[in-house]
């Protein structure tokens, strides 16, 4: 079972909202929480994304947390994962990544949203993608490139595309519930809002 949690209130601490979502996902809370709070170093809490998920290792399904907070000046990621025994370490283990990115360097915050029978009128996505860049990790899309002349065979090289691809993280109504989706979405507002230096104003196209 898949379960996600945000949260986002200005500029009030959330750091006991995010704790109480980090227990109900029940996944190793105390190890999921002591990696996350060492890496938000006593900073405030704005908003935050709890994402709980079963991967699958050949025959074997193990999960998979992905804690995203914002603070006043980072976007701080956290990825748990449990794992088999090892040669180096026999027994059962979990391990916690955490990643700090100051504000100033997050160049993009892209946001896709998939509506379903969009004739009907508004209504909530039944599925959003949230992918975050800062430069860390590009991907670049290549394919042969071509003339406009359909007879010419000649080798034109390559063509392509540099993506930055470093955070993402997709959610469906189906699998992970509309709050979910809500919650994805809301805390990539929160944070494209402090990319800019500044707070969303709950501005309406209607």
């Amino acid at each position: 079972m898949r379960r996600s949690t945000a949260e986002a209130t200005g500029s009030a601490d959330r750091s006991r909202d995010l704790r109480k979502a980090i227990d109900r996902t029940g996944y190793y809370p105390d190890v999921v929480a002591d990696g996350v709070e060492s890496a938000l170093a006593g900073e405030r809490v704005l908003s935050f994304y709890v994402h709980h998920e079963p991967t699958f290792e050949r025959d074997e399904v193990r999960r998979h947390l992905t804690v995203a907070v914002l603070t006043p000046s980072r976007l701080v990621l956290a990825h748990t994962d449990e794992h088999a025994g090892d040669d180096l370490l026999p027994e059962a283990y979990t391990s916690t990544s955490t990643e700090a990115i100051t504000l100033s360097a997050v160049r993009s915050v892209v946001v896709t949203r998939m509506v379903a029978n969009p004739t009907s009128g508004p209504q909530p996505p039944a599925e959003a993608v949230v992918t975050i860049g800062w430069g860390g990790v590009g991907r670049i899309d290549l394919e042969p490139a071509a003339c406009n002349d359909p007879n010419c065979d000649a080798d034109h090289g390559y063509t392509g595309v540099v993506a930055s691809d470093d955070f993402s993280l997709r959610v469906s109504a189906a699998a992970d519930g509309k709050e979910a989706v809500a919650g994805l979405l809301s805390f990539a507002a929160t944070l494209s809002a402090h990319t800019q230096g500044t707070t969303a104003q709950g501005a309406s196209l209607q």
